[in-house]
């Protein structure tokens, strides 16, 4: 191997490409699976939108959340299955948000103290909303860190005031983290009022008692379809809905969703892999070439090694170990280009990659299959020479 490096260089060629193509792909399906029970997290857990149906007119559907169909009374109902963990219901509107010079026009969610337990959102500072705020209609707003960093930068946000809509709301918690919400926003960029407050101050309506949107919890994972019959049962009790006729609202299940992308993540990774393992395969046919190759070669070698005490077993050992080596080695190189690789990629900032163990058990155990596999017919050909016909060999 050492007379012939390049040769042997060339050999390995295509365990390193096999290796590194077989370890990304592993740690990038695993990091998708992270980040999407990340984001899942950061949504909260076993999620179940709930929004308005939508009016017809002359036959024609309008859009979905055109009719009026959820209620307060709707969202402290669903609060009371046993299949949930609770409910909560939301108004959004879109206001312009001033203090001092500075100014923006931000979303704005009326929120019930319900929403932070079933959004699985936390406090960085300050306090969450209260029964009592609820009940006074508070004029008082929790905002995200990016809404804090804009217009209280470097100073303590809490006890300040925010004018939304030119009316002023004081500021009394900052949310905890930053990511997307379900809705393509950023948590950083929250700005939550008391439920009541937005209908007295911001987001007026002939319908005082309705609201946007409706967000559930399941209890778990297996429980979600049970969620999703009680959820329908009752609000079509509660609407009067005959058995004939359509729901008046829309039932969407997050979980399923970040299921469906996970699978997804799962499957290219596979596929990817999939395609790693055929670099290895070809690999594996290069090092059966060039051992067969080094059998002929060096016929004269095995000859002399058979004449002077030299078993069967010792020669077919000896090339095996060859193509076990060529294999391992070319596995660790594939194994750090892979790892440069994902520290490449993990410095765009767009996704985090990282190389497991497990990844790089497997890529070594597979890659000793392949040197295993592809080198034994070789090295038994080779054990099977006569030493008489090695020895004459030209």
């Amino acid at each position: 191997m050492n007379a012939n490096r390049l040769r042997t260089a060339l050999t390995m060629l295509g365990i390193i490409i096999g290796i590194t193509s077989v370890v990304m792909m592993l740690a990038v399906g695993e990091s998708a699976k992270k980040f999407i029970s990340k984001e899942l997290e950061i949504l909260g857990s076993n999620l179940l939108i709930i929004s308005p149906g939508a009016n017809r007119t002359q036959g024609v559907r309008a859009r979905t959340g055109t009719a009026p169909s959820l209620s307060f009374e709707d969202a402290a109902a669903l609060n009371e299955l046993p299949s949930l963990n609770g409910a909560a219901a939301a108004l959004q509107g879109f206001f312009q948000i001033t203090s001092g010079s500075d100014n923006s026009n931000n979303s704005v969610l009326g929120v019930t103290p319900e929403m932070f337990k079933v959004r699985n959102w936390k406090i960085e500072t300050g306090s969450y909303f209260s029964d009592s705020d609820i009940r006074a209609a508070a004029k008082t707003v929790i905002i995200g860190k990016k809404v804090a960093d804009q217009f209280f930068y470097k100073a303590d946000p809490l006890g300040q005031f925010l004018r939304i809509d030119n009316v002023p709301f004081q500021v009394t918690g900052v949310l905890q983290g930053e990511g997307r919400s379900f809705d393509g926003g950023d948590i950083g960029d929250l700005v939550l009022v008391p439920i009541t407050a937005a209908r007295a101050n911001l987001i007026r309506s002939p319908f005082p008692r309705n609201v946007h949107y409706v967000i559930a919890q399941g209890k778990s994972d297996k429980a979600m379809k049970d969620a999703e019959t009680d959820i329908k049962e009752m609000l079509r009790d509660r609407h009067r809905i005959k058995a004939e006729q359509e729901d008046d609202f829309r039932l969407e299940n997050l979980a399923s969703i970040a299921e469906a992308g996970a699978k997804i993540s799962t499957g290219l990774a596979a596929l990817l892999g999939a395609i790693g393992a055929i670099s290895l395969v070809v690999g594996g046919i290069g090092i059966m070439n060039i051992m067969l190759v080094s059998v002929t070669e060096r016929t004269r070698e095995i000859g002399i090694r058979m004449a002077i005490g030299a078993k069967p077993r010792d020669v077919l050992l000896q090339f095996l170990t060859e193509a076990v080596v060529i294999c391992l080695v070319g596995g660790m190189i594939g194994v750090l280009l892979a790892s440069a690789g994902a520290a490449a990629i993990t410095s765009t900032g767009k996704i985090e990659v990282e190389i497991g163990m497990q990844a790089i058990i497997i890529a070594c155990a597979f890659s000793s299959f392949v040197g295993i596999f592809f080198g034994f017919y070789p090295a038994r050909r080779a054990s099977r020479l006569l030493p008489v016909d090695c020895l004459r060999y030209e």
